[in-house]
Parts: C-alpha cells; structure tokens; sequence
C-alpha cells in the first residue's frame, strides 16, 4: 500500500522555513507558486495553506485568457502583478470573466506579506525570479481527471483534452517540476 500523502496543512512548516531562508524576493512579498496540472489538488492545499501562513492567494483562473490561454497567463502575472508588487506597488489586473471571454473588473494586488499563487502556469520561468518557494503537485491522470470533473462537471469535460495538451506542452517547455523546491504526490 503507498504512504498516505501528507496532511497538506503539514506544508506549511517547510515552505515557511524556505520564505524565511530566501526572503521576499517580490519586493517586500514573500510570494509561494503552488503549480501542477490540473486536477492535482492544488486548490485544496492552498486553502489549507493560506491560513497558516496567513497568506492571500491569487487564483491563476483570474489571469487565463479563456481555455486555450495558459500561455498568455504569465506575461499578465509577471508584468501587472508580480512586477508591480516587486517595486513594492500596488498591483492591478483584469479578472477573466469566463462568461463574457473577456477581461472583466479591476482585481488590486496590495504588497507585503504572503502571497499563494494558486493554479497551472505559477512556477513558469518567468515568474520563478520573483518566487520565495515553489511547490509541485501531481497526481495520476485518471485521479486528477475525476477529481477535475467532480469540481467544474460539464463545463470542463468539452476542455480537458485542449486544456492537458497546454500543460504538456507549458510543462515540458517550463520544467516546473524540475525547478520545484517541493514535490508532493496528491494521491
């Protein structure tokens, strides 16, 4: 039988101890990337993570650009957010409003303590200069497709197969696994 994965609120203490060591790197922003494909529990460890580090958490799925905007995701991360917060500067960006396709209200960013950033495409390249830690989820393709259509159901069946495609290709090009300072197996 494989070992139970951790209690994910267990995290905490070695992500801690890595911001404390590294230090803010985003100005005065202590910023943690929890990156890996889709359906590898990264929303139910940052929710058990953000309390205990009494940290905001920014969702990558106000950044994508619609189903086929992985990509465009990190220049909006880097360039509206993490280089404002970097300059100690409020941040602003745009909220993807996934039911118009298009950029929705204003979503301000304050510097400063902890920030999650929560979803694919958090740890890419561009974005790891301004990390204090970057976590690695993963999980086995059929755990991680079910436990994707047990949250988003019928509106991300007809986009799984277009959306895992970008992750491939995002990861193989990014390396975020590689880079991460924490791999942990959801399942």
């Amino acid at each position: 039988m494989p070992p139970a994965p951790p209690r994910y609120e267990e995290l905490a203490a070695p992500l801690t101890l890595l911001g404390d060591l590294r230090g803010a790197r985003c100005g005065s922003t202590t910023v943690i990337a929890v990156d890996g494909p889709s359906g590898s529990g990264k929303t139910d460890v940052v929710a058990a993570l953000a309390p205990r580090l009494d940290a905001r958490v920014l969702s990558m799925e106000d950044l994508y650009r619609g189903w086929q905007g992985l990509d465009a995701s990190t220049p909006v991360l880097v360039g509206q957010v993490l280089g404002c917060l970097a300059e100690d500067r409020t941040a602003t960006f745009r909220r993807w409003d996934w039911a118009a396709s298009a950029p929705g209200e204003p979503v301000p960013v304050e510097p400063g303590g902890v920030l999650i950033l929560d979803g694919v495409g958090s740890g890419a390249a561009l974005a790891r200069p301004y990390l204090s830690a970057l976590l690695w989820l993963d999980a086995p393709e059929d755990v991680r497709r079910r436990r994707a259509m047990q949250r988003d159901g019928a509106t991300y069946e007809p986009w799984w197969d277009v959306w895992a495609e970008q992750e491939r290709e995002h990861f193989a090009r990014e390396h975020t696994r590689e880079a991460a300072d924490l791999v942990v197996a959801t399942a």
